[in-house]
């Protein structure tokens, strides 16, 4: 006789298990994307019924998923959004795609999750496969979302099934996506992972069992705070460097020639983006928890959060070496989104350095092909013309390096510009002052 883990493999073998996605944004809609265009009947469930509506006319507002893909599996029925939780009764697996940010405190917010979880556990039926994707502490899988499903009476690994696997979205990155990044699962019980596993080698290039929730848990905070960390160091060398006279951007291009037992991180403004500034402070969160002090993190977080400081600095500097005061000057700041050509300015340590900005007296504008408005201190700003801005700046700073801007332009233009990013690597003038 077969087992309810028999009769759900055997579907999503056949694609005809119907397949839902809870949040619809950077890592949701690409992820419905890909298994609808596999073949499988997907739902995409989002609270924002602006996301809803642009999602079932064919439109896509995430960078990685263009109106070209999206529409035609929304037309031919593949693929369709909705509001309306009571659809998870339908489903035969749901992926929670959520956002769990931080408090201000630095722990976890861990809302979001609850509500998807909650209207799951509602709809919860044997043969269900669950799958949490929303980067979290380690044990959020065991002890915070398999108490609410049991509820439901189900056991987990027999009736239903419970996994993590983490997001690897790198919003904006050509070469890898959600379909040839490899995929990481781990699943509450043997059963699970595997049931996990099959499911997601459906559509994705490569999959990675592993034997816990709490490994894959712990994989995404491995590898964002290893990178985190390094951009620490690599932020304390331009301190250093900057103290010493030294081109930071030379050293680090020069020990990149080494083949081995190096790998290049480079300084910038700050940490930015939903990931890289939050998801190393899960572990350190959790560690407290076990009594152990997280230090590398914490040291690698204050450095990093330092840098939009030095950088006013570094103006500030700048603009008195041509008697100047910050005060009244005209400071034209560069890109606003926290990383090249992308449109995302969440935790932007460019938007830190205007509000410091704002807040030393200086009159702020910025230019972002990306980001038309964003608010600074509680008040909106609009994207400005790039060379009329330029022109008329005191000073110009390059906070995001996007690649569709005429830097020779701006170098052309520009009375003063602080470069954060190393953008203006090729030219030399007098007037370019480097981090």
């Amino acid at each position: 006789m077969a087992t309810v883990k028999d009769l759900l493999a055997e579907k999503i073998r056949r694609k005809e298990a119907k397949t839902g996605v809870v949040g619809l944004g950077y890592v949701g809609l690409p992820l419905a994307v890909e298994f609808a265009r596999t073949g499988f009947q997907v739902t995409g469930i989002d609270v924002n019924q602006a996301k809803v509506d642009q999602v079932n006319a064919g439109r896509s507002y995430v960078k990685d998923v263009s109106d070209a893909a999206l529409a035609p599996l929304t037309g031919d029925g593949r693929l369709r959004a909705t509001a309306d939780f009571s659809a998870i009764g339908k489903l035969d697996t749901v992926n929670i795609c959520v956002p769990t940010p931080l408090r201000k405190t630095k722990d976890p917010d861990m809302s979001y999750v609850a509500d998807a979880c909650r209207e799951i556990a509602r709809h919860l039926h044997r043969g269900m496969l669950v799958i949490l994707e929303s980067t979290t502490y380690p044990g959020t899988t065991d002890e915070f979302v398999l108490p609410m499903l049991e509820e439901s009476g189900l056991r987990v690994g027999e009736d239903f099934f419970l996994c993590f696997s983490p997001e690897r979205v790198d919003p904006g990155n050509p070469k890898y996506q959600t379909k040839n990044i490899p995929k990481v699962v781990g699943g509450v019980t043997p059963e699970c992972t595997e049931i996990g596993a099959l499911f997601y080698q459906q559509a994705l290039e490569t999959v990675v069992p592993v034997s816990s929730t709490q490994v894959a848990e712990m994989v995404k905070l491995l590898e964002n705070t290893f990178r985190m960390i390094n951009i620490g160091l690599a932020n304390e060398m331009a301190l250093m460097c900057d103290r010493m006279g030294i081109n930071v951007w030379e050293v680090i291009d020069a020990a990149a020639t080494k083949p081995f037992g190096f790998m290049a991180f480079y300084p910038g403004p700050g940490l930015g983006g939903h990931c890289i500034p939050i998801d190393p402070f899960y572990l350190s969160w959790k560690t407290r928890q076990a009594g152990i002090e997280a230090r590398f993190i914490e040291l690698a977080g204050y450095i990093n959060g330092q840098m939009p400081m030095f950088v006013v600095d570094k103006i500030q500097d700048a603009l008195n070496d041509q008697a100047k005061p910050v005060k009244g000057s005209h400071i034209h700041l560069l890109g606003m989104a926290y990383k090249r050509d992308i449109d995302d300015v969440r935790e932007s340590p460019a938007v830190d350095v205007a509000h410091l900005l704002k807040r030393l007296g200086a009159r702020v504008t910025y230019t972002d092909p990306y980001v038309p408005k964003v608010k600074i201190g509680g008040e909106e700003y609009a994207s400005q013309h790039l060379n009329e801005s330029v022109r008329a700046a005191d000073c110009t700073v390059i906070l995001t390096d996007h690649s569709n801007i005429d830097y020779a332009a701006v170098v052309e233009h520009a009375r003063l510009i602080v470069d954060t990013r190393n953008a203006l690597k090729q030219f030399r003038s007098g007037k370019i002052v480097r981090l």
